[in-house]
């Protein structure tokens, strides 16, 4: 047994040659094209960074950055809470959160169709939880976009 046997083996699972979105229909570069995942990763930190500064500006620093250890339970929920809300209410009313918009990310619907309040309240919902973010299809949409029919695309 040499490497050349276990070559196929680390490589990892063959999807074929389909790029990811190619299956959606949509284009393979360009505005419209399935969004990379390091740009949704930043964007999602800086959305994040965006809540806890909110956070700690609101709270004269008593939650957020610097909060004391007596009170880092409520500073974490009452930051996932704002962003919670920014990334709803920015992603339903613009189709992008702040740090997606920054990134030029959108969030669409499939068929084309506006998102919607109740979709984007699912799909942030889930991306709070995590782990249905961070497992994803060959077309690089999480368990989240999935879920509520959503894509995350460039713009430019």
């Amino acid at each position: 047994m040499d490497r050349s046997d276990l070559g196929s083996w680390l490589d990892g699972p063959s999807f074929g040659d389909a790029a990811p979105g190619e299956r959606l229909g949509l284009p393979l570069e360009g505005p419209g094209s399935v969004a990379r995942t390091g740009a949704r990763a930043v964007a999602l930190l800086i959305d994040w960074l965006l809540g806890v500064t909110v956070v700690t500006i609101v709270s004269t620093g008593t939650l957020g950055f610097g909060a004391e250890q007596s009170v880092a339970t409520r500073s974490g929920w009452t930051c996932l809470f704002v962003f919670f809300v920014a990334v709803s209410s920015f992603t339903w009313l613009t189709g992008a959160s702040v740090g997606q918009r920054l990134l030029r990310v959108q969030i669409v619907r499939l068929s084309g169709q506006p998102v919607g309040l109740l979709r984007t309240l699912l799909r942030t919902a889930l991306l709070c939880l995590v782990i249905p973010a961070v497992i994803y299809d060959r077309d690089g949409r999480g368990l989240h976009d999935k879920a509520a029919g959503t894509v995350a695309v460039r713009t430019r």
